[in-house]
């Protein structure tokens, strides 16, 4: 970050304000200019004057307190990153801020300038990705044009709303399904086909063909199939941009047919025919010119073909040239029929924007001779163009997001951690023991973020996790960590099937189940005692979703509820602890984690102990 950030402070204690900037000071590397304030109005009146890079933000101000603090800043200025300062007794505050829209928060007394300086760059930076993929995103759905992803076993796992309008299946419908669906029965295996050849490292660019509409008709469409490739670089999906040419076939027929050609054309939305007439050196136009152009009719009209290689990209000139051109003169002397060519190329329209061109044209023939004339179709595909690039950096992109959601997480930990060394600084003499079981707890939980990582990035999706193959691996790895074997302490897991969750769901979920067997494995079987440690995860029945289910099977509920219990048949938690005031790391960090869920925690004591987690996951629909 070479440039000056500059940073907006609000903070009324002048002892805070002056050891944010001391921090700020200590970093030489780091260049930025701080504005600091004491009160909200007086911030929010700085911010409609000036630009900021980031905005630093106490939630106690003389005028203001608490998350209303976070909030008014937010729904004024959302599109600055903000990092909410607490103290060691708000610290949920800072939590609840993150939740809300919040890039991170810090709590006073436990920063020092490398930690803050780290902050305020990744919350600049996750900000300006964030809105990246966001407009990324916005560019797939916005498209016309049928931008799809299947597995390479060939089920459809990403669909927008112009395959929606080519093909006539809403995404809720045909998501999970095999991708053959759209195949008219006299194709074949040409979906085999197609996907070999891309396995094969082969280009398959403008394919055209014929698909299946949910409504059974058949229609005409041109294809760019891509690979898709994981982190690691292999294969892992294909994705799909397809365009109806069905109209476009059609006219094209037409023009070659009829004299009405003119007619048929400006029936064609969106694109625009020609016919240049190469002894004449004119052009003559038809269909959305300014639309396409922003050129109207008369200025067109009687226009010679350097209007328009004039304005065509300097880098481009040469293909438009060499095809449309010279290829054009070869193709009159040959009297073996008629040729075709396709065009893409970038044009300047009249208010100097470029845009892309995809430009299909046909040599005109009369009888068994080609005539000095050239009749072609022009679309401006500029917004394909844009989601063909969105394709390439989209895994990428998705990558980074699910580092992005896991911060909050680590923070939690990180915060947490702090705590704990907090309580080892105020002690004179150190238990060595303690300081390594702490060591090992710390080890165990990035552990369990880690196995995450690696379930995803070696299945086929990137965005769900098959929880019951984690929680196998999770726990394998803490028996191994805590010696159990010797022991004879087993491990039970009663998990339903095709429980997938998000990333969302999944982080904070397995660390719960990290910290909760962990606890067990060190406590529960003291002096080699054996036992089982039970997990069970398993989807909430009650009778209303129940009615709702025979009433329509097919309509989806809005979420679904889910039961997680850790138990074992030990000798029990001890009475003095609680949920509600526990002063333990693990306690701790699962309450929070179960809040940030939105769930429900309860614990048992009668046989042994048992952790009890009531969670919600929304459905994708």
């Amino acid at each position: 970050m070479n440039e000056k950030v500059k940073i907006l402070l609000l903070e009324d204690n002048p002892g805070d304000a002056g050891l944010i900037e001391e921090m700020l000071e200590g970093s030489a590397d780091f260049r930025y200019e701080l504005k600091n304030v004491e009160t909200l109005n007086e911030g929010l009146g700085l911010l409609k004057e000036s630009p900021f890079d980031i905005i630093l933000s106490d939630l106690g101000l003389p005028d203001s307190h608490g998350i209303d603090t976070f909030l008014e800043i937010y729904s004024r200025n959302s599109r600055i990153p903000i990092i909410i300062l607490t103290g060691m007794n708000d610290e949920k505050l800072g939590i609840e801020a993150v939740k809300k829209g919040a890039q991170d928060y810090l709590v006073k007394g436990q920063v020092d300038d490398r930690l803050l300086k780290r902050s305020i760059q990744y919350s600049i930076e996750r900000k300006k990705a964030e809105e990246k993929v966001q407009n990324l995103a916005n560019i797939v759905e916005s498209s016309n044009d049928a931008i799809i992803t299947k597995s390479l076993d060939g089920i459809i796992t990403s669909w927008n709303q112009g395959a929606e309008q080519i093909y006539g299946y809403p995404a809720k419908e045909i998501l999970g399904k095999p991708a053959t669906i759209l195949i008219p029965y006299a194709m074949g295996n040409e979906t085999q086909k197609l996907t070999e050849m891309v396995k094969q490292g082969e280009k398959i660019h403008q394919y055209e063909t014929s698909r299946l509409r949910k409504d059974g008709e058949i229609i005409d469409v041109s294809m760019t199939l891509s690979p898709v490739f994981g982190i690691s670089g292999e294969l892992i999906a294909i994705s799909v941009i397809a365009r109806d040419i069905t109209e476009s076939k059609k006219a094209e027929e037409k023009l070659q047919k009829s004299e009405e050609r003119y007619r048929i054309v400006t029936e064609q939305t969106g694109q625009l025919v020609y016919e240049y007439d190469l002894e004449e050196d004119k052009i003559y136009w038809a269909g959305a010119i300014e639309k396409v152009t922003g050129y109207n009719q008369d200025e067109l009209l009687s226009t010679g073909v350097n209007l328009w290689t004039n304005n065509v990209h300097p880098d481009d000139w040469r293909i438009v040239c060499d095809q449309k051109i010279n290829d054009c003169g070869k193709s009159i002397k040959n009297t073996e029929g008629k040729q075709n060519f396709h065009l893409e190329y970038r044009f300047r329209r009249k208010d100097g924007i470029y845009i892309h061109i995809e430009d299909h044209g046909v040599y005109l023939q009369k009888g068994n001779y080609l005539t000095n004339k050239v009749l072609g179709i022009m679309k401006d595909i500029t917004e394909r163009k844009k989601a063909e690039s969105f394709r390439k950096k989209i895994e990428e992109a998705r990558k980074k997001e699910i580092h992005h959601r896991i911060k909050n997480n680590l923070q939690v930990i990180s915060s947490l951690l702090d705590l704990q060394a907090e309580k080892f600084a105020g002690n004179e003499i150190y238990d060595t023991s303690k300081v390594l079981a702490a060591f090992k707890d710390s080890q165990n939980r990035v552990i369990s973020m880690a196995l995450i990582h690696e379930e995803l990035y070696g299945s086929k999706e990137v965005s769900t996790l098959n929880f019951a193959t984690y929680l196998q691996k999770l726990t394998e790895e803490l028996f191994r960590c805590y010696n159990v074997g010797v022991s004879g302490a087993q491990m039970i897991l009663e998990i339903e099937e095709d429980t997938f969750f998000d990333m969302d769901t999944a982080v904070p979920l397995g660390m719960i189940v990290n910290e909760l067997v962990s606890n067990s494995l060190k406590h529960a079987f003291p002096d080699g005692k054996t036992g089982e440690i039970q997990i069970k995860l398993f989807r909430e029945r009650s009778e209303k979703s129940e009615d709702k289910e025979i009433e329509d099977n097919n309509e989806a509920c809005e979420g679904t509820s889910y039961i997680l219990t850790v138990l074992d048949n030990g000798v029990g938690i001890p009475e003095n602890i609680n949920l509600e005031d526990s002063d333990t790391l693990g306690i701790q960090l699962v309450t929070i984690l179960v809040d940030q869920l939105d769930g429900e925690l309860e614990l048992n004591r009668d046989f042994g102990t048992e952790f009890v987690i009531k969670i919600t996951v929304a459905d994708n629909k």
